[in-house]
């Protein structure tokens, strides 16, 4: 167990470090990383003279910009809040209109109640089904599964719409059939599972990475060299726990192969301004892709994360002229060996409108 401690920058450390995201594929999906707070755990937050004398909620609020100050009164109520007295037992604090003191305080996180999620009639893109799996084209906008703040019109809910009772439990009740994820925003080829037997070979098959998955990323510039792999360790950023970074030490190792089809803009001694880059991934950690790409300074076009920069002005006139408001990631192919019948199975989608329009402005350029 590590020690608390606080960030220069006033960032509080939990008690215990979050483990990463839970399975084993491409975990495109931002409510794995939702709130950069740790759930079940317990926060120690220093609050020191210059803070001494204000609100306790806004002095706390301060103190651990992670933690809203309305979070933190509906955690006072709840009696999760205390401050730590050498010798003493601590007392929970209940008023967050009280004077804070300097001094170490404790706030309990409790763990989510999972709601079981609901059917719901929502068309779906169906590219295979049989009696033990399910393969679809997600639509960017739908989120997996449900999550803090989006807890209906996922793809869970539509499967339970559409499978019936044949998915309840597989996988867990807040995740039934969900063996991998895509980002809300990441549009692509899914595959759920319908039985346990399916869940547990599909399972398998990520978890020893025999599965074939491309991904088509329209990017800002191009990755240099045209043709090439990224081999790095992946984890959470230590500056931002929202975030996923490339890191020199711990971590899980991530590979990118990727290779750059088209590119657009610039020519002769100029550098492209945009290209259209396949992805193949031979592991597939949160935000894989997403990370990878930023870390040879060509960030998905559109990424709200690990965009930063502003692309050049044509670019950005073509996205803005389009109306495009996503990270441009499409998961275009998976490929795998059905789990059951031993049957092998490819699907392959094309870019879907919004991206095929952004490369349309781009060819443009």
């Amino acid at each position: 167990m590590s020690a608390p401690r606080q960030t220069r920058d006033g960032a509080v450390k939990p008690l215990v470090q979050p483990p990463d995201p839970p399975l084993g594929d491409e975990i495109e999906d931002p409510d794995a990383l939702e709130t950069g707070m740790p759930a079940g755990e317990t926060l120690r937050i220093e609050i020191g003279p210059d803070l001494a004398g204000q609100r306790l909620d806004k002095a706390l609020a301060t103190a651990a910009p992670t933690l809203s100050r309305a979070r933190l009164q509906a955690l006072m109520a709840e009696g999760q809040v205390s401050l730590a007295i050498p010798g003493k037992t601590p007392v929970p604090l209940i008023s967050g209109s009280a004077k804070a003191v300097a001094g170490t305080y404790a706030v309990n996180i409790p763990p989510p109640t999972a709601a079981e999620p609901l059917p719901e009639n929502i068309p779906l893109s169906v590219l295979y089904e049989d009696a033990y799996l399910i393969v679809i084209d997600k639509p960017a906008g739908m989120a997996a599964h449900p999550a803090p703040g989006c807890e209906t019109g996922t793809l869970v809910n539509a499967l339970l719409f559409h499978c019936g009772d044949s998915l309840s439990g597989i996988g867990g009740v807040a995740r039934p059939g969900i063996v991998h994820r895509l980002d809300k925003e990441t549009s692509g080829v899914m595959v759920a599972a319908k039985t346990d037997a399916a869940h547990q070979g599909l399972s398998a098959l990520f978890a020893e990475h025999d599965i074939d998955r491309m991904y088509l990323a329209l990017t800002r510039g191009a990755p240099s060299p045209a043709v090439g792999t990224i081999q790095t360790l992946l984890g959470r950023s230590p500056g931002d726990r929202k975030k996923m970074a490339v890191l020199k030490s711990g971590g899980r190792e991530a590979t990118t192969h990727y290779r750059v089809e088209k590119t657009f803009g610039g020519g002769g001694k100029h550098a492209p301004l945009a290209a259209r880059v396949a992805c193949r991934l031979e592991t597939g950690r949160t935000h894989q892709i997403r990370v990878h790409m930023a870390s040879k300074g060509s960030p998905c076009l559109g990424d709200p994360v690990y965009g930063a920069g502003a692309p050049a002005a044509p670019v950005k006139a073509a996205i803005t002229e389009i109306g495009f408001a996503r990270q441009a990631l499409h998961a275009a192919v998976l490929g795998f060996v059905h789990p059951i019948t031993g049957q092998t199975l490819r699907f392959e989608t094309p870019l879907p409108p919004d991206m095929a329009a952004l490369e349309a402005a781009l060819e443009a350029l």
